[in-house]
């Protein structure tokens, strides 16, 4: 059987709910978290219901209740901050630039012939030998020699302007890795 200590208390939480909430997702600033703190500051409330049945202000009462139940909650979660004279973390290079050329190159190289295409990608991007080349796209050494040609001298032309276009720096005079047989 309920106490009317009980049905008051419970009362009070049907009728202030909504309110208490919308407070708590603005002290908070998630929906999750503000439930959590409402029901946390109600349970308080509940322990102590007594003393908040005679307070001149039961609301005034209870949301500086959830007031302080906030801010123990933020000193919970708060980091220690240590001061240091060095930096933890080695400083990392910037890397934005290598975006920039894979982008360039990206767009260039589609704009290659299919075998062409095939061929730069599988020699430079795949390190693969003129022979493995040849043989996977089923021609000669000789062809395979004859489209890289063409197709790095179209890259060239290709990424000059388009690296003039945007203001880049100058490309580097081969593209990608010297192949397998070069390499000393």
């Amino acid at each position: 059987m309920k106490t009317s200590a009980e049905v008051e208390f419970k009362a009070f939480v049907v009728s202030r709910w909504p309110r208490m909430l919308r407070t708590a997702r603005l002290l908070t600033g998630n929906h999750h978290d503000a439930e959590d703190l409402v029901q946390a500051a109600l349970a308080k409330a509940y322990v102590k219901w007594e003393r908040v049945r005679r307070a001149d202000d039961m609301d005034a009462y209870v949301w500086r209740i959830m007031i302080n139940a906030n801010a123990d909650r933020l000193r919970l979660i708060r980091v220690r901050e240590w001061l240091t004279s060095g930096f933890p973390e080695a400083e990392a290079p910037d890397r934005t630039d290598c975006i920039a050329e894979r982008s360039a190159l990206t767009e260039v190289l589609q704009e290659l012939p299919p075998r062409q295409r095939a061929v730069v990608v599988l020699r430079y991007l795949e390190d693969r030998s003129e022979t493995e080349v040849a043989r996977m796209l089923g021609t000669r050494v000789g062809t395979v020699r004859s489209h890289t040609a063409r197709a790095l001298r179209r890259l060239r032309e290709q990424l000059s302007v388009t690296e003039a276009w945007a203001g880049l720096p100058p490309a580097r005079t081969g593209v990608g890795p010297a192949p397998r047989e070069a390499r000393p």
